[in-house]
């Protein structure tokens, strides 16, 4: 029996998609799992995996359609299989592309053609695009090997690295210099992004719609040093473990002790989760993105850090997969990389809470009426205070404290 493909839902503020290829054409077979389709979201592009097995029956909406969230896209079924009461979906053009038009009900293959209204469009992803904008590139002086001639990441890399002469914005040709450096420079307006506006949108809501408090502590971080050096003497370099990777792990043992924090508001209740998914804040380009470890609590160490490791890589090629970044129940911010000493970070909604993690430095400290060197770390939890109160955010903060100083506890 034929299946149906629907637009994914990443987030909870996610309303549409544009879908930006289809991967497997109609009349190719797909087994369940494999890529049928890329979309772009607000967050990044994201592969589309087929629900079911068979072969690709029918394409409902185009190439380039922005398609609203649960809206069938696809249908997979036996070869030959009639598909009935299949409504056709209308969906939006971007606004640089013609009107949509509603797709035919019966499969037919579709092969890309090229018309007078696309051949001045330049093909290129969208991660492509933004690169170009950021270092003023003009796509026109790029060649594109994807499908088509299309323009992705690696061909705007491959450009830059290249002869030292390319087309910029302005139309010039640029070349390498060594002296006469330009002293003033003019003002420059550059168009945000849809992953900023994605951003400025839910910060804005958080901020303007959630009491926050904020509860800082210290913790002492001898121990974790320590024995991440020790477990990283085993670990070929691919696979070494970061301290993000202990507070992500010490961050979600305890939440099991303080299930109001792992929860979220809704309407008159509170809904405390069952699974504990902690999410990990990733810096993309032009912004950043939540990547989402299910279940760490009842996950080893190695486990939680090759899967952020994986998905975070994933978010920065701009390849997330749906799971990647659905389902968080508690969300981290680590500046510890850029030597922070301290800073508060913005709930994401709905969530209840997010702990923002600053540097692990060497500072002296007074122990037993003497001072000496220690390492220490300093982080904030912002709580909303609909659902919580300071003495439950302070107790969870002391608790944190006994995992991340006695990090064995994690272990076992």
């Amino acid at each position: 029996m034929a299946e149906t493909t629907n637009m994914p839902k990443l987030g909870f503020d996610m309303a549409e998609g544009l879908l930006v290829r289809w991967v497997k054409q109609v009349g190719e077979n797909i087994n369940k799992g494999d890529v049928l389709a890329e979309i772009e979201t607000d967050k990044a592009t994201v592969e589309v995996e087929s629900s079911a097995s068979g072969v690709v029956l029918q394409h409902i909406v185009d190439q380039g359609s922005v398609v609203p969230v649960n809206a069938p896209i696809a249908v997979v079924g036996a070869a030959g299989e009639v598909i009935r009461n299949q409504s056709p979906v209308v969906s939006e053009k971007k606004a640089d592309e013609k009107p949509a038009v509603q797709t035919q009900e019966k499969p037919a293959p579709v092969a890309p053609t090229s018309s007078s209204s696309d051949a001045g469009r330049i093909k290129a992803s969208p991660l492509a695009k933004k690169i170009a904008r950021e270092k003023n590139i003009n796509l026109a002086s790029v060649q594109g090997t994807g499908p088509n001639g299309r323009i992705s990441r690696k061909d705007v890399e491959a450009a830059l690295a290249g002869d030292g002469q390319l087309t910029v914005g302005s139309g010039q040709r640029l070349q390498p210099s060594t002296t006469n450096y330009q002293t003033t420079v003019e003002d420059k307006t550059i168009p945000t992004t849809k992953l900023r506006q994605a951003i400025g949108r839910r910060l804005v809501e958080s901020k303007t719609t959630i009491p926050h408090f904020y509860v800082t502590h210290e913790y002492k971080m001898e121990a974790v040093m320590d024995m991440r050096k020790q477990i990283n003497a085993y670990l070929p370099d691919n696979e070494k473990v970061s301290v993000n990777d202990f507070i992500v792990k010490a961050v979600s043992l305890t939440l099991r002790q303080f299930p109001n924090l792992n929860a979220a508001l809704k309407g008159n209740e509170i809904v405390q989760f069952g699974h504990v998914n902690v999410g990990v804040a990733v810096t993309v380009p032009g912004g950043l993105m939540t990547v989402v470890v299910k279940d760490a609590d009842q996950k080893p160490l190695r486990q939680i850090s090759a899967e952020v490791k994986a998905m975070a890589g994933r978010a920065r090629e701009g390849k997330v997969k749906p799971e990647d970044v659905d389902g968080s129940t508690f969300s981290t911010s680590n500046l510890g990389m850029y030597d922070v000493e301290d800073f508060i970070a913005i709930i994401n909604p709905p969530e209840a809470a997010i702990l923002a993690i600053s540097s692990a430095r060497e500072v002296p400290v007074a122990e037993g009426g003497q001072i000496k060197a220690g390492w220490r770390m300093k982080a904030t939890i912002s709580v909303d205070h609909r659902i919580s109160d300071g003495a439950e955010a302070a107790q969870f903060m002391q608790a944190l404290a006994e995992f991340i100083e006695n990090p064995v506890r994690m272990l076992v």
